[in-house]
């Protein structure tokens, strides 16, 4: 104690002083650094939930990420199908109609034909009857100054046969 004495040193007032520091680091253990280390504690289980979450989050978005890929490729080898139906089927059309153009093209043709072939023997047929008449009457004109009226007759008659034998 000699000591403490030479160094002027009180040793109740250390003892006090050592009192006061261990009830001042009780209370700052019990109400200041408990709280602050469970904030802290917290902090860090926060920190390492919100790592965790992103982490999760992450895959969760690559994984999202590959199934829109996925999507999209499905997406556009389905609209390519549709195309390429659209396609076939605009093709298809386009055929059957060209077919059916031609059936109808060929019918008026043939048709047209039958028309043009009717309208020809028709036409022959009035042909000749005007040949008949023009033939009968020439030769009424030129039997007259030949022949007499019975003889006329008679050849007019046979005249008329062989035309009507010949157009038959």
């Amino acid at each position: 104690m000699e000591i403490f004495e030479n160094f002027g040193i009180d040793i109740y007032l250390v003892a006090a002083q050592i009192v006061n520091f261990l009830v001042i680091l009780y209370i700052l253990r019990r109400f200041l650094y408990k709280p602050l280390f469970k904030i802290f504690k917290q902090r860090e289980a926060l920190a390492e939930s919100s790592i965790k979450n992103a982490q999760e989050t992450k895959k969760i978005l690559e994984k999202t990420q590959t199934e829109e890929k996925e999507i999209l490729k499905k997406a556009q080898v389905a609209a390519n199908q549709l195309l390429k139906d659209a396609k076939d089927q605009a093709a298809e059309l386009i055929e059957k109609t060209e077919v059916a153009a031609k059936k109808r093209t060929d019918k008026m043709i043939q048709e047209a034909r039958l028309q043009i072939a009717q309208e020809t023997k028709e036409a022959e047929v009035r042909l000749s009857k005007h040949v008949a008449q023009l033939s009968v009457a020439m030769l009424k004109q030129s039997l007259t100054t030949i022949f007499s009226e019975k003889e006329q007759e008679s050849i007019v008659q046979r005249a008329v046969k062989n035309i009507e034998k010949q157009s038959n």
